[in-house]
């Protein structure tokens, strides 16, 4: 069962795949086929889990969008993945979705719009049945963007093959539970989110999903459900643990919480720890989902200071900028390979430096083994910003800077934050006799159409940036930088 806090659900799993495969029949009657993309932008909704049956029923590739996104996001990734068919909510969170979408520009391959009220409805009504569409295991069934390290995001390809064996690791890993309940706050745009859904739809596992996140809520849906598992952020963590400690809620069903996405606090994981609660973490990104996982019996050590052991048929190496095997021991950047490993960008340029010969994929992040096996996460080569779990990319954030008219430099780095794990910080040099303030940033921002957690929370303002020789903007700097009175 999939229950949704704000529009739950008694659906079973046989009620999904039904409902999913009435809809792929009528998408398959209206063109969509083989191949073709479906961009999926919702919540973590019922409709969600039919839209992506349906997709897999007509043989189309399924493009789980994040539902917050605005225009600039949306309409770049709807254009590059040639996208035939969009679903969306009506309005929700306040946005008109058919209104969006116009924000968006011209759109030549998009076909179809159809929302969660009549539209949806009619499309997994009762009704007639055709044999789904059978394509190789091997071909693109899922295409999901991802911020990275670029100014535009990056189109990353999952194969069903991908996909399956990333479910069938996770399922190793964790052992065989009868009784598991998981809670997920992920957002299905992201790969984490999907694959919570997908471990319903695949392996069903009961799942309760969050549409948006109430860490008071969260506590009382662990409660209410008896969660055993659950996933998320040292943000939606630290919520949880305060919530229950607030609202007397009971988490002794929780045993264990895998934390991913952004550097974890020492403490909250003592603090969990200290109440019974095995919290562990994990390494993995869009393209490669889970190369590391710790587990709740490992040692509080590694529990507390690293990233846990490879998973199951997945494969890491340590390079150097050559892309040679560094010294045992020694730190090197991260390479990895496996089943799961994506099978490329769609945007087939990127591919050229994402991985070495042999298929091994260059993550950009340094690290080395400790002398047990488990992964130490050292630094980050990838200039990205990691805030609550979404990788936000500072060349994108800088381009909109930079289009400001007061702004004449810019450079955006990333500031430790207690609550979102890291931050955008802007560090601008203004033009001459201009003032800057962050409401004139957020006016800036929302005009260009970006996302709201792209938005810088914090600025610097300076005479001129930190360079070296070469001009490149020396970032460590900046990251350190002070000054009495931030705006």
């Amino acid at each position: 069962m999939a229950v949704s806090d704000v529009q739950p659900s008694s659906d079973t799993l046989s009620d999904i795949v039904d409902a999913g495969r009435r809809m792929g029949t009528r998408l398959a009657a209206m063109g969509i086929g083989p191949g073709d993309v479906v961009g999926i932008m919702l919540p973590n909704w019922r409709e969600w889990l039919v839209a992506c049956v349906a997709t897999q029923q007509a043989g189309a590739v399924m493009l789980p969008i994040v539902s917050i996104y605005g225009s600039a996001e949306l309409g770049f990734i709807l254009r590059q993945s040639h996208t035939k068919l969009l679903i969306t909510p009506d309005v929700w969170r306040n946005v008109d979705y058919t209104a969006l979408l116009k924000d968006c520009g011209s759109l030549e391959n998009l076909l179809h719009h159809v929302t969660t009220g009549d539209g949806f409805a009619a499309l997994e009504a009762p009704g007639p049945l055709e044999d789904p569409v059978i394509r190789s295991p091997d071909d693109l069934a899922m295409l999901v963007y991802t911020s990275g390290t670029t100014a535009d995001p990056k189109g990353v390809m999952h194969s069903s093959r991908t996909l399956l064996a990333e479910l069938d690791a996770q399922q190793q890993s964790r052992g065989e539970a009868a009784d598991e309940v998981i809670l997920t706050p992920w957002p299905p745009g992201h790969v984490a989110g999907a694959l919570s859904l997908l471990r319903f739809l695949v392996q069903a596992v009961p799942v309760v999903a969050m549409d948006q996140w109430d860490a008071r809520t969260a506590a009382k849906l662990i409660a209410e459900h008896r969660i055993t598992s659950s996933s998320g952020t040292p943000f939606h963590l630290t919520g949880i643990v305060e919530a229950a400690d607030q609202g007397g809620y009971d988490l002794s069903s929780l045993r264990n919480y895998l934390v991913g996405a952004a550097p974890v606090p020492t403490s909250l994981v003592e603090r969990c720890v200290a109440q019974g609660l095995a919290v562990y973490h994990c390494y993995g990104s869009s393209e490669h989902p889970t190369v590391t996982t710790g587990r709740a019996d490992d040692p509080l050590a590694k529990q507390l200071n690293t990233e846990g052991r490879i998973m199951a048929g997945a494969e890491m190496r340590f390079v150097d900028d050559d892309g040679q095997d560094v010294p045992p021991n020694c730190e090197g950047e991260i390479v990895t390979r496996g089943v799961d490993l994506f099978i490329g960008y769609y945007d087939e340029r990127l591919n050229d430096t994402a991985f070495l010969p042999g298929g091994w994929y260059r993550t950009g992040d340094i690290g080395r083994l400790d002398e047990d096996g488990y992964l130490l996460i050292t630094d980050r080569k990838k200039d990205i910003i990691i805030r609550g779990g979404e990788n936000i990319s500072s060349k994108e954030v800088e381009n909109v800077l930079l289009t400001h008219p007061a702004i004449v430099d810019a450079a955006v780095v990333a500031e430790p934050d207690d609550r979102m794990g890291e931050v955008v910080r802007a560090c601008v040099v203004l033009a001459a006799g201009a003032s800057l303030t962050l409401d004139d940033i957020r006016s800036h921002f929302a005009a260009a159409g970006i996302a709201r957690q792209k938005t810088p929370e914090r600025l610097l303002t300076l005479d001129a940036l930190p360079r070296n020789a070469s001009g490149k903007v020396l970032k460590h700097l900046l990251r350190t930088a002070r000054q009495p009175s931030v705006i």
